[in-house]
């Protein structure tokens, strides 16, 4: 069945960090599972569900996001009736009562712009970092069915992983009676999922009503907050998902993926994830190297010992160097006899020789983009 839906895609969210991960890289550009980044998973789920127009609503640090989306082809979003667009926040000068003047960022007017220029029926907006691999067409179908003004995907991970998080309070119809951030107790166990559905029109009126308000950011959290004014229906899931709220929520989230019901919910569900392609020749292992339950990307060097661990493309572990738990992101650099145990390295770091670095797996050590330790 063909459904007139378009997508928006959230490439942030200010009240999640992961740290150094984050600081040079918008959310939904963060690295993850050895070639993918969060936004993939998304802009599949949409594509898988005939979904051709894409807008990504950026606010800051879209560099990363920029060369890794380019044109949308890895997604199969060119054509005269498809298309992958960055909204990036209009920048504007605004002079004080002193003479001063500053610059101030609406994410919002490009939004709407984005939406007036195309006539689809409803649009999907979803945030980018909850993981999952599943196509929307019954939450489409479900939206349409209940004649809610909003529908909003749920499950039960209530506040199991952490913060921030939304909690949605439902009657028995299933319509959402409250809505609490990450509560410290709560009657509730249903966990927004940071999707939702409703009509284009009725965005556009959402949104230039915040502009009239004078709001300059955009959230699915922010449509949800309107459940006093507008029939908001929650859809229960139980698809297998990913919730990454902050470092230790992504560095347990890379190790579940070295669990075999975990990796194949989320690659081999029958539903391809695309992303950017980039060809390397196929890792290579030295005569001395021992490798246990671990996921190894091309282009890596492994010469010591890596156990228990996720390495991204081109990484080199030297000889003599042990890795426990750890995630090694794009071109780092492992030197030798050096020890690594529940720590995140991302990319074009340097480890010097002997070096000893030891975290948790409740608290991981990050080493942030381009560091030499």
């Amino acid at each position: 069945m063909f459904y007139d839906v378009m997508g928006l895609v959230i490439a942030d969210n200010k009240r999640i960090s992961l740290g150094e991960l984050t600081r040079p890289r918008a959310l939904a550009a963060t690295p993850f599972a050895g070639r993918y980044r969060f936004i993939d998973f998304m802009l599949s789920n949409m594509v898988n569900s005939d979904i051709g127009v894409i807008g990504v609503v950026t606010f800051n640090k879209y560099r990363s996001l920029m060369d890794h989306l380019g044109t949308g082809r890895a997604w199969d979003l060119t054509g005269r009736t498809r298309g992958l667009f960055l909204l990036p926040p209009f920048a504007y000068s605004i002079t004080g009562t002193t003479g001063e003047t500053s610059t101030e960022y609406d994410g919002i007017s490009g939004i709407v712009d984005f939406l007036r220029s195309h006539r689809h029926e409803q649009v999907i907006v979803a945030s980018s970092n909850v993981l999952f691999n599943h196509a929307f067409q019954d939450f489409i179908q479900r939206h349409t069915d209940s004649g809610a003004d909003v529908s909003i995907l749920f499950n039960r991970d209530g506040t199991r992983f952490g913060g921030p998080v939304m909690i949605l309070e439902t009657d028995r119809a299933g319509w959402v009676r409250d809505v609490l951030a990450t509560p410290a107790k709560s009657r509730s166990n249903r966990s927004s999922m940071g999707v939702v559905i409703l009509r284009r029109q009725l965005l556009i009126d959402l949104l230039t009503e915040a502009i009239a308000r004078r709001e300059r950011e955009f959230s699915v959290e922010s449509i949800l907050h309107r459940h006093a004014d507008l029939r908001i229906m929650g859809v229960e899931s139980d698809w297998f998902t990913l919730r990454i709220n902050s470092v230790q929520g992504y560095f347990a989230a890379t190790m579940r993926l070295l669990e075999d019901d975990a990796r194949n919910a989320l690659f081999w569900s029958g539903l391809p994830v695309f992303t950017k392609v980039k060809d390397m020749a196929p890792a290579l292992y030295g005569s001395d190297s021992q490798v246990s339950n671990s996921m190894i990307s091309d282009g890596c060097r492994i010469h010591g010992t890596v156990s228990d661990s996720l390495l991204f493309r081109g990484v080199t572990v030297a000889r003599d160097s042990r890795l426990e738990s750890c995630i090694i992101l794009q071109d780092s650099y492992i030197s030798e006899n050096c020890r690594l145990e529940n720590v995140i390295v991302d990319k074009y770091c340097t480890i010097r020789p002997g070096v000893r670095l030891v975290g948790t797996p409740g608290f991981p050590m990050v080493i942030g983009k381009g560091a030499v330790v």
